[in-house]
């Protein structure tokens, strides 16, 4: 079979803040992607181009650069087209469309941390695709790092992971990715490799061992569409990488639909990445990543075939959802208000908020179209509707784009989807890892037994610190990352990814505290706060508008309370206000979009607008929420 030898696909995949986007970063400036007079002005990071993603220091999609790597034989340059994946689990979809793209997989292990759960997901989708493995073990200058013992830890995974023969002999490269260095000896502990000064060996490495882009001669084209983008003057971009045939500017091609029906479409665009931008080009063969444009409702999974002799590709699938929730219209007294609730220009301001049940449907509409891994279901209500994810992480992000462009919702708690299975409710379950110093093991063991955790490993690496493996249901996740690194101070670093499906678990109890509810309008108050804050921890400021059935606090006890916290003091001539001592107020706690999530009970939800973040009840009514109570008690 002819194979395409000016040509290489790749993916970089690891865990979470191993370190893939910096490398990419050094690969597209060493393979001079960049000119000399651009190089000051490059971000770090520059494939992280979402906002979220350099907020929160995470990979949230999939992208693809090119590099044009030129041998030092001397011989004709060749293209290296790299996908950086995200390393979070909860975007897995990005990683199986990524992987659907490329041939082979760089894997990226810190020389410290070792292979994590993020790592033995995206290297078990790698497997099952049967991907040659390239292991990279980056940060080799971590002053506690131990090499040996992390290249051990991944053969482990690797026979672990039912790998054949073939799979375990993989090359191994040494990197620093922030000082853009690589090496095929391994350095000493905590050091730079000291024999090369660039990333020369990682790219003669991914030339050897990345099998170039096989195809049949005079086969009919077969193109596959993994990604979608769009354009403000092209309309919708499909990104597709072409398995046979060529591919042409203004060629009439069968595009083959999810449902199996094939339309007749013209492509009217045609571009090709070099680095960071598209270029326009004229022609694409096999093996090569491209975009194009002039089909507006093209989808993912969709293939773009010969017309004379049109033959579809395997749809791309990805894991079932694990969490939901559920997003409706805001239902609060202070729709389409401000920040504080007042707003001095409350009115102009409901102008440009989207708030109607049409504009929220359509918007989790669109967010299907590119993100394969989410589903939307409709609900008894006809302004809300579920929406199914791989995690809690997936499903916030959603919803902080949504509040940033302009969207107000209010968002359920997040619940579990379960499946039947022989008449049993199954539940999912989470394999969680954990580091934490030796004298938090205590504590964290505690916290996992209340959420019916179950220890399966435990291993201690002499350095002060312990690393524990647990099973346990993904509900009992919910929440739990505020309370973990309250117990172990913020030192404690845990992980977790999802691992099937287990009998239910039974109930669980996981906040102990009840909610301290404002039972009237009006603004916050200091002298209300004042006496309130022995009963609780507060979570708004003074000034604040608040709602009757709005959560304004925790409170130190297991019971909900109502409370007045727009009291204001009487002033009479007997008792001016200077008169009084002052008191201080101890400063609110804010909570951001997924604590509010985490902190929800089941008789609460979060409203979400543009300004702010407010948790309420479900039934605002006091004395409505006193009676279902006592129904419920009956």
């Amino acid at each position: 079979m002819p194979t395409r030898h000016d040509i290489r696909n790749v993916a970089i995949v690891a865990h979470v803040d191993h370190g893939k986007t910096t490398i990419v970063d050094a690969m597209l400036k060493q393979a001079g992607a960049f000119a000399a007079h651009q190089l000051e002005s490059v971000d770090d990071r520059v494939m992280d181009s979402n906002d979220l993603e350099r907020e929160k220091g995470i990979t949230i999609l999939a992208k693809n650069t090119a590099v044009k790597y030129h041998p030092k034989d001397g011989g004709e340059p060749i293209t290296i087209n790299i996908i950086d994946t995200p390393g979070h689990a909860d975007f897995g979809g990005e990683v199986e469309r990524g992987l659907s793209m490329v041939d082979a997989v760089v894997l990226l292990v810190d020389a410290s941390e070792g292979p994590l759960p993020q790592t033995r997901f995206v290297l078990r989708k790698a497997l099952q695709q049967r991907k040659p493995v390239i292991l990279c073990i980056n940060k080799t200058d971590r002053p506690d790092s131990r090499i040996d013992e992390v290249v051990n830890e991944t053969y482990d995974l690797f026979l672990d992971l039912d790998a054949d023969e073939d799979q375990i002999e993989f090359p191994i490269v040494y990197a620093c990715g922030r000082d853009g260095i690589a090496s095929l000896t391994k350095p000493e502990d905590g050091t730079v490799p000291a024999d090369s000064t660039n990333l020369e060996p990682f790219f003669s490495t991914i030339l050897e061992h990345v099998p170039a882009p096989a195809y049949e001669e005079d086969a009919p084209l077969q193109a596959h569409v993994t990604n979608l983008d769009a354009d403000n003057f092209l309309g919708r971009i499909a990104l597709l990488r072409v398995e046979q045939g060529e591919l042409r500017k203004g060629q009439t091609v069968a595009w083959i639909k999810r449902d199996g029906s094939i339309s007749s479409v013209r492509i009217t665009e045609l571009m090709m990445t070099e680095a960071l931008t598209r270029k326009p080009a004229e022609v694409a063969g096999p093996g090569d990543i491209c975009a194009v444009a002039g089909i507006p409702d093209i989808m993912i999974g969709e293939t773009l075939a010969d017309p004379e002799n049109p033959v579809a590709l395997p749809l791309i699938t990805v894991d079932e959802p694990a969490i939901s929730m559920t997003i409706g219209t805001n239902t609060s007294p202070l729709v389409g208000r401000g920040g504080t609730g007042k707003g001095a220009d409350a009115k102009s301001a409901v102008k440009d908020r989207k708030v109607t049940a049409r504009q929220v449907k359509d918007r989790l509409d669109r967010e299907l179209v590119g993100n394969v891994s989410l589903r939307v279901l409709d609900t008894e209500r006809p302004d809300a509707w579920e929406v199914q994810g791989r995690g809690e992480l997936a499903l916030a992000i959603l919803v902080e784009q949504m509040r940033r462009e302009g969207f107000e919702m209010t968002i359920g708690k997040p619940q579990v989807v379960t499946k039947e299975v022989d008449g049993k409710t199954h539940e999912p379950v989470e394999r969680l890892t954990v580091d934490v110093p030796e004298e938090h093991m205590g504590a964290v063991t505690q916290l996992m037994g209340t959420r019916k955790g179950r220890m399966d490993n435990m291993s201690n690496h002499g350095s002060g610190w312990v690393r524990m493996e647990f099973v346990v249901p993904s509900r009992g996740l919910i929440g739990f990352r505020t309370e973990f690194l309250t117990n172990t101070r913020g030192t404690g670093i845990a992980h977790s990814i999802h691992e099937g499906h287990e009998p239910w678990f039974g109930e669980l109890k996981t906040r102990n505290n009840g909610s301290l509810v404002a039972d009237r309008a009006g603004a916050v108050t200091a002298f209300a706060m004042t006496n309130l804050q022995e009963r609780g921890v507060l979570f708004t400021d003074p000034g604040t508008e608040v709602y009757e059935g709005m959560i304004v606090g925790e409170n130190s006890r297991a019971d909900d309370m109502d409370v007045n916290i727009t009291k204001e003091k009487k002033l009479t001539n007997m008792r001016s206000s200077s008169a009084d001592s002052f008191e201080a107020i101890v400063p609110p706690r804010k909570l951001s979009l997924e604590q509010s999530l985490e902190f929800c009970r089941d008789d609460e939800c979060v409203e979400v607008t543009p300004e702010a973040v407010r948790i309420r009840k479900v039934v605002l009514d006091q004395k409505e929420r006193g009676r279902t109570a006592s129904r419920a008690k009956r």
